[in-house]
């Protein structure tokens, strides 16, 4: 157990969980919000790699705090206000994984698979634009 903080046997390894599922998550939303951004199939793979990693951990703390509720004792109100954050934590960032992995199976919410990386229009032949027609040697 940890001391300080109450709870019990659970509760040392439910904060550490938390607090890895948040810094997981936040860097999660961060990799979402750079594939919104620039809306391309790499910037997708990121971003549902990591949502995958991060829902997986916030997984292990929703064990965990089911645990920790089914083992009872005391827990201040501070400890069961984190273990309802990370139960409701855990459905939305499922919602969120869904989402994110719906670009990956259809053009329809993510990005097509036509889409060139340079700056010209998708679909369409580079042209000349002019400039020097002859060279002196």
């Amino acid at each position: 157990m940890v001391e300080g903080f109450g709870g019990n046997g659970a509760t040392g390894y439910f904060l550490t969980f938390a607090i890895l599922a948040s810094v997981l998550g936040i860097a999660s939303k961060l990799a979402g919000g750079q594939h919104l951004r620039i809306w391309r199939n790499d910037s997708l793979a990121a971003a549902g790699s990591s949502s995958l990693v991060a829902w997986a951990v916030t997984a292990l703390a929703f064990g965990l705090a089911c645990k920790e509720i089914s083992i009872g004792g005391h827990r201040g109100w501070r400890l069961r206000v984190l273990e309802a954050f990370i139960i409701i934590l855990t459905f939305t960032q499922l919602l969120y994984l869904l989402l994110i992995h719906a670009g990956m199976f259809s053009s329809r919410y993510g990005p097509g698979s036509d889409t060139a990386y340079g700056t010209g229009i998708p679909g369409t032949d580079p042209v000349h634009k002019g400039g020097v027609t002859e060279t002196r040697v």
